[in-house]
């Protein structure tokens, strides 16, 4: 769908390229490793679920490390602004849920795999990432610390997912709806 008249693609700012590379190389990495915990949490045990938990485990460290590689460009690089086309046709409510979720997500994107590493250290397990370098572990152990921690991790999983979707529909809704270019400004040229 083409933009509306209103929206002038080459007047608008866009994000830098880096921030562009950060979002969609998150977005994926994420849509990755929720599978790859979904699939592997319905394994007998086997040396095929070990594989993966370290798999994943080594996912969700890699995560939060990109995601503090996206906050330290998004504070040292503000992104554009809203183009006032948008911001004078968005409701106040659609702007507060735009701010919701977008900082929502940002703390999910450290809330999750730090869960997920605090679970593994409780429960014994700890991280090798990539089998070569031994993380410390992030609490002790403790058996019913780990049965604590482990639905807290799982409920945020979701809560970003969700949350992704979300994010997902609004900017399908700008783009098909009405048609601002604003989901343009985050594609590749």
């Amino acid at each position: 769908m083409t933009p509306s008249p209103s929206y002038d693609l080459s007047s608008q700012p866009r994000y830098t390229t880096v921030a562009i590379v950060l979002h969609w190389l998150l977005a994926m990495a994420l849509l990755v490793i929720f599978a790859l915990g979904l699939y592997m949490v319905e394994l007998s045990f086997s040396p095929l679920r070990l594989k993966l938990y370290n798999w994943h485990k080594w996912a969700g460290v890699s995560i939060l490390l990109l995601s503090v590689a996206r906050v330290v460009w998004r504070v040292t690089h503000r992104p554009p602004a809203l183009p006032t086309t948008v911001t004078r046709s968005m409701p106040g409510w659609q702007m507060q849920a735009h701010h919701a979720t977008h900082h929502l997500m940002y703390a999910l994107f450290f809330a999750v795999p730090l869960l997920g590493w605090a679970y593994s250290s409780a429960a014994g397990f700890p991280i090798v990432l990539f089998g070569q370098i031994p993380l410390p572990d992030f609490v002790g152990a403790d058996k019913a610390l780990a049965a604590m921690i482990k639905p807290l991790h799982q409920l945020s999983a979701w809560a970003l997912m969700g949350l992704a979707a979300l994010h997902v529909a609004a900017a399908l809704k700008h783009q098909w709806l009405d048609r601002d270019g604003l989901l343009l400004r985050m594609l590749p040229r």
